[in-house]
């Protein structure tokens, strides 16, 4: 996949999610898989890819190109996919700045939490953005009565086994 060339400011892509957020949603939703890893490997489509259990998505915000088939995918791509990947009774997070397609999160029932303007990190040099003026919604797609039935490994590179607190999502994200 071909990203955009950055921030028209410095030109840096802030798309890594800070660690003190990923470690409070992981502490709570031991996720299994990242469907967007950085670094990604180069086989590696998420869109395309089988999610695991608990899923953690920080998708790109913007549009970008598959180098091979030149096509074109954006946040709805994303969505489409985690909707399909809930109704296999997957768990998904996915962190998206508030826009239109919201709509279709919240046709599936999905919980909504605003984590405000991130300020996430480049990944030149782990130095963090100045945030994108966009309130961020994490969205979380739980489904019924949601078990692990594996104790799968988390991927990425956050590789430590969590313990979910209770079924209830409170997380403080003011801490």
């Amino acid at each position: 996949m071909a990203y955009e060339k950055g921030n028209k400011v410095d030109k840096k892509h802030y798309w890594l999610t800070p660690q003190y957020l990923f470690d409070k949603l992981n502490k709570e939703f031991e996720f299994d898989f990242d469907p967007c890893p950085y670094p990604k490997p180069d086989d590696f489509d998420g869109l395309q890819a089988e999610w695991g259990e608990s899923n953690y998505v920080n998708p790109p915000f913007g549009s970008y190109k598959d180098r091979e088939t030149n096509k074109k995918y954006g946040p709805t791509a994303w969505a489409k996919k985690a909707i399909k990947e809930f109704k296999k009774g997957k768990r998904i997070v996915l962190l998206y700045p508030v826009d239109k397609w919201i709509l279709m999160m919240l046709e599936t029932g999905a919980n909504v939490t605003n984590l405000k303007d991130i300020h996430w990190q480049a990944i030149e040099d782990n130095t963090n953005g100045p945030g994108t003026g966009r309130h961020i919604a994490c969205f979380i797609l739980e489904p019924p009565n949601f078990k692990r039935t594996t104790n799968k490994k988390l991927i990425g590179p956050n590789e430590q086994p969590f313990k979910k607190s209770d079924t209830q999502h409170k997380i403080n994200f003011n801490e």
